[in-house]
């Protein structure tokens, strides 16, 4: 027997989510209108923007912004009724790489969401929808997984799709020549390698892995689709399906124009402008002086310079990374899970991220922020019980004290080394000496963690929206995946292995928070926090509101 998806899909949780200020409409213009299963029991409520009355200076600045862009595109005619001209986003970067690499990074994932599109997709809810891929069967076994493609998918070079993109594509992700940014070189192979990707006809992909993959739609959501004819001139060239295509490429900006052949129909936009600004303050006035329509990555400060002006809108919203550090479980005290837990007991992370963060992030409760499938809403985070964590470490044999060494990189959180220098005086409170090694390379810091040569902890951003792939990569001690630093629970592997041949996905978000109440206790990391995500965007974007994985989509 299989299970089809027609009008069934997989349902995903993306848990609790934004802090608002103002009821918006109930959906973006780039919210799909179909309405799917849950994942779980509670879905993520859209943010409520702040909106104060909009200065005389604001109006003149937009209507200068309008009239510029329309000399510059040659437009003297209104833009059609069901489409807009110019959306113009400004973010830290424009960089998209090679499409089929490993990369969480929101922002080129969102410019890539514009220009293609994978066998599905998410919805702003964080929910499975069709994509390239209008149906797809899951065996019983979790093994063999077969996509219908849709017909009349035209790329951008004119192409029309069919299973041999699909396929043609899939074998390029799986190349290790491709390779990986910050150690994700041959991630996808791991999962895929030995799988049996085929097209039993023209409108059909099959792929059948050695082992049960029940959420393989976590990893194929993130391998857009290019045309056969196309694939040699990656990463020099961006020819996909989506609802843009590229216009201009550089180093600062990116232009893409509506698709006019797009199956999905018309554009929200005419074209949209990414512009790179590294620094947030000026992206902050990019929306405020009306040059930009969006900006990203605005942090606390910004949402704070939006709320004084009044004359745009600041969202704010959950996001999926959890900053933590990876304690060395292969050797030395991280061995001990009493070492473990201590280490997590001693941290004041409430301080913390009011300290460092400005408040501006939720403390974690274990490896996985609240938006993630298989988040255990009731499963508490460490309290602050210094004399717990003494406890602890008499216990475990360090009643006159313990030396640590810790790793961390300068960037990538950027906090890092503020962040260590707040550990390092909390720990020094309950006779842990901690002392701190700054890495400048962060690729080479990755690959570092990857190798397994970290002192005592390392500090990282896990930032995968995949459970599946945290557990298989970082968790699994019979995987010894890239991320994994010893931690070994054989109930944890066992419980992994059971969720993966459970197709039901009640019964395996069940599974998982299992799992996640384990590795809670088991504390193979420090759990710190999950930090707060900032737009600001202009007075016109009232409809606009972030969706719960971060990605700026515009269909």
């Amino acid at each position: 027997m299989r299970r089809s998806w027609r009008t069934f899909l997989s349902s995903t949780d993306v848990g609790p989510g934004t802090v608002s200020f103002r009821r918006m409409r109930s959906c973006s213009p780039a919210c799909d209108g179909e309405v799917a299963p849950r994942r779980s029991e509670r879905m993520a409520r859209g943010p409520r923007p702040v909106r104060r009355s909009v200065s005389p200076r604001y109006r003149c600045a937009v209507f200068a912004a309008v009239f510029a862009t329309a000399l510059v595109s040659g437009c003297g005619t209104p833009p059609a009724a069901d489409r807009q001209s110019v959306l113009t986003v400004v973010q830290s970067s424009v960089s998209i790489g090679d499409p089929h690499i490993v990369s969480d990074a929101l922002g080129p994932r969102s410019i890539k969401s514009a220009i293609y599109e994978a066998l599905v997709k998410l919805d702003a809810q964080g929910r499975y929808q069709p994509a390239l891929a209008e149906q797809w069967d899951l065996s019983e076994d979790a093994r063999s997984w077969t996509f219908h493609l849709r017909e009349g998918v035209t790329f951008h070079n004119g192409d029309v799709m069919n299973a041999a993109d699909v396929v043609a594509t899939l074998g390029r992700v799986l190349d290790p020549s491709i390779g990986g940014a910050f150690g994700t070189q041959g991630v996808y192979i791991s999962y895929l390698g030995t799988a049996e990707i085929s097209a039993p006809d023209d409108m059909v992909v099959r792929i059948v892995t050695e082992e049960p993959m029940a959420d393989l739609l976590d990893l194929v959501v993130d391998m857009p689709i290019s045309p056969v004819s196309e694939l040699d001139r990656l990463p020099k060239a961006y020819v996909g399906s989506g609802p843009y295509r590229v216009v201009e490429l550089g180093d600062t900006r990116v232009v893409v124009a509506a698709h006019d052949d797009y199956w999905g129909g018309t554009t929200e936009y005419d074209e949209i402008h990414w512009l790179a600004e590294a620094d947030p303050e000026r992206r902050v006035n990019a929306v405020l002086d009306g040059r930009a329509d969006i900006a990203a990555g605005i942090g606390i400060g910004g949402r704070d310079r939006i709320v004084e002006d009044g004359g745009a809108l600041a969202h704010e919203r959950d996001g999926g990374l959890a900053i933590i550090f990876m304690v060395n479980a292969l050797e030395g005290p991280g061995r001990d899970r009493r070492v473990r837990q201590a280490l997590n007991h001693a941290l004041d992370v409430d301080a913390i991220i009011e300290e460092i963060r400005h408040g501006a992030a939720k403390p974690l409760s274990g490896y996985l922020p609240p938006n993630h499938f298989g988040y255990d809403p009731e499963t508490p985070p460490y309290t602050y019980d210094p004399d717990r964590a003494r406890s602890l470490l008499a216990e475990a044999g360090y009643s006159d004290g313990l030396t640590l060494t810790f790793d961390i990189p300068q960037v990538m959180p950027d906090e890092m080394p503020e962040l260590a220098r707040m550990m390092v005086e909390q720990y020094g409170e309950v006779g842990i000496t901690v002392n701190v090694v700054e890495h400048e390379d962060r690729s080479g810091y990755s690959q570092m963690v990857r190798e397994k040569r970290i002192n005592d902890a390392a500090g990282f951003d896990s930032s995968p929206r995949s459970t599946y792939r945290v557990l298989r990569e970082k968790i699994h001690s019979g995987l010894r995946g890239p991320w994994w630093e010893g931690y070994e629970n054989e109930e944890v592997d066992a419980l992994i292995e059971e969720a993966q041949a459970t197709v039901s996905d009640t019964d395996r978000q069940a599974i998982y928070r299992r799992i996640y109440s384990i590795i809670r206790d088991d504390a193979p990391w420090i759990f710190l926090y999950n930090p707060t995500l900032y737009w600001g965007a202009g007075p016109t974007m009232t409809d606009w509101r972030p969706r719960a994985d971060g990605l700026l989509v515009f269909s």
